[in-house]
């Protein structure tokens, strides 16, 4: 596995482990950190998440990271040995929601071929 694998795979699981315990933010939801990405020279790292709620969760939740960038920045800096800790930027995972959406879609069709299996034909 390259460096720069290993380097993700821990800020993933550090950005994780310090939103779920650490943070006391109100604001914060039920939140899953789905990958991180890291530029080749580790100076910029993307973290994806997903939120459990709506809309307006999701916003305060973003709000929430936001405000806790640096905090969180500084404790990966403390737990990922680094010479320079990355800046780090979090962006909403739509993925989950796309998945969801294809779930429902065939549940859906599902449902209406059902319907159509249960009509008696007008022969």
């Amino acid at each position: 596995m390259a460096r720069i694998d290993r380097v993700r795979e821990q800020i993933q699981h550090e950005a994780s482990k310090i939103i779920q315990t650490e943070l006391k933010d109100p604001r914060i939801g039920m939140v899953t950190v789905t990958k991180a990405e890291i530029s080749s020279d580790l100076r910029h790292a993307k973290i994806y998440y997903t939120v459990y709620g709506d809309a307006r969760q999701r916003r305060e939740t973003q709000e929430g990271l936001e405000s806790a960038t640096p905090f969180i920045r500084t404790q990966i800096g403390q737990r990922v040995r680094l010479r320079f800790t990355p800046e780090i930027s979090f962006v909403f995972d739509y993925g989950m929601d796309k998945a969801m959406r294809v779930y429902d879609l065939l549940a859906q069709i599902e449902a209406e071929n059902r319907e159509q299996e249960k009509e008696p034909s007008c022969e």
